[in-house]
């Protein structure tokens, strides 16, 4: 992002879902830049979150981009449902299917923009060869699964890299990084490239959500002075 502004994507994985519309309204009143959905399938990654349904909900409730994370076994079979029930962002993982070009095409053929996750064992070269096909890259900064993980400081320079290549080969992919980032690990995320912070626990397990969202922008831009 030619402006270096850090945005703010929190997850709803950590939302009090008894009043998940207030609690979206009051992220959204405090900044937030995005929504985050964190799909779950039981298989790709040990838990079971949330499907289509939760996202037609959250795309009532507000007219912020929808970034559905889909950690499911064969995104190609469900990527459609997801956007038809409100998501503009789709991020899959690679070693989830068998040809992400195709998954990145039908994606983007349904109107929504692509993205691809690496985990934090995979390099990042995982994803090198589909930097030019997709709206965003996502680096997990804690192992998929459950939220309220501790951030892993290791996969810095993965984040590092990733960044480089978008600079020197003028790529317009979005950086985003997700995993146990609070205030305290914001600047260092920003600092190795980092351009959207996805926090669950760190801003909806705050007695003040919006205030929590402020403090984890302004520890972020903290990094750009």
């Amino acid at each position: 992002m030619a402006e270096r502004r850090v945005l703010i994507s929190p997850s709803i994985l950590a939302a009090d879902f008894t009043r998940l519309g207030d609690e979206i309204r009051t992220i959204e009143a405090a900044g937030a830049d995005m929504i985050h959905i964190d799909v779950m399938d039981g298989h790709f990654v040990p838990n079971l979150t949330m499907g289509p349904f939760v996202v037609e909900a959250v795309r009532r409730c507000t007219g912020l981009p929808i970034d559905a994370h889909l950690m499911i076994t064969d995104p190609a079979e469900h990527a459609a449902a997801f956007i038809d029930a409100g998501a503009d962002f789709i991020v899959f993982h690679s070693e989830a299917c068998k040809d992400p070009s195709a998954v990145i095409k039908l994606i983007r053929s349904r109107g929504a923009k692509p993205g691809l996750a690496v985990n934090p064992p995979n390099p990042a070269e995982k994803i090198e060869p589909f930097l030019d096909e997709i709206d965003l890259a996502l680096v997990m900064t804690v192992n998929p699964g459950f939220a309220g993980q501790s951030f892993i400081a290791d996969v810095m320079p993965k984040l590092a890299t990733l960044a480089r290549w978008k600079r020197e080969r003028g790529l317009g992919f979005f950086i985003e990084v997700d995993g146990g980032i609070g205030p305290s690990q914001a600047p260092l995320v920003v600092t190795n490239g980092g351009e959207i912070l996805v926090a669950a626990s760190a801003i909806f397990g705050a007695p003040d959500a919006g205030a929590a969202l402020v403090a984890l922008r302004e520890a972020g831009e903290s990094a750009l002075a």
